[in-house]
């Protein structure tokens, strides 16, 4: 199982943004539809063993799983439809209880301590950053985790947990990339097993 987890700083957490607006009215919604899309489409195909967590603004986290995911389009606007859906059904997530919204689509009641705490269980935490150790170096983690930000870097505290919390911090190379770009490399990565098989 791969996952990657995206915090996203400015993200809503209200269902009334407008779907043609994403970049802009709807906090940069559009850098983790973007994660999402990455996360999971290959060329006429879908990554079915692939997790993607999507923590907005430190309040809600919503969750696909690639195992049960329908509906997902390689759209930026599709999927921030299935967030927005998400973020409508909010009131039935009740405590730490999620409500599944669209098949293989979870809304948590949880920010993003928590959600790492619950998708971290037997993962490798692996935090994308541009300070980590370069990636051809590091050997490819069993089920992996990987944890990145939105256009913003991580916040205090939220670096505080990683430092405790992460395995491994690797850069995936030596230019800063846009996140989706990173789950990119980081997916070719594991796919060739650490740039050893193609």
């Amino acid at each position: 199982m791969r996952q990657f987890l995206v915090v996203g700083h400015d993200a809503p957490t209200e269902p009334d943004f407008s779907l043609d607006d994403i970049a802009g009215g709807a906090g940069r919604l559009d850098v983790l539809c973007r994660c999402v899309n990455s996360a999971f489409f290959l060329s006429h195909d879908l990554r079915t063993d692939v997790q993607v967590h999507l923590v907005l603004s430190d309040e809600y986290t919503v969750s696909f799983d690639g195992a049960a995911l329908r509906r997902l389009n390689p759209d930026e606007r599709s999927t921030a439809a299935l967030i927005r859906g998400a973020l409508e059904e909010k009131r039935e997530a009740i405590g730490h209880q999620p409500v599944e919204t669209s098949p293989g689509v979870s809304l948590y009641r949880m920010g993003f301590a928590d959600t790492v705490e619950r998708v971290a269980r037997d993962a490798t935490v692996v935090q994308l950053h541009e300070d980590g150790d370069p990636l051809p170096e590091v050997e490819p983690p069993e089920n992996p985790l990987f944890v990145l930000s939105d256009h913003h870097d991580f916040g205090d505290a939220e670096a505080d947990l990683l430092a405790d919390a992460a395995d491994r911090r690797v850069r995936v190379g030596p230019k800063r990339l846009h996140a989706d770009h990173t789950i990119t490399v980081a997916h070719n990565y594991l796919d060739t097993d650490g740039y050893e098989r193609y």
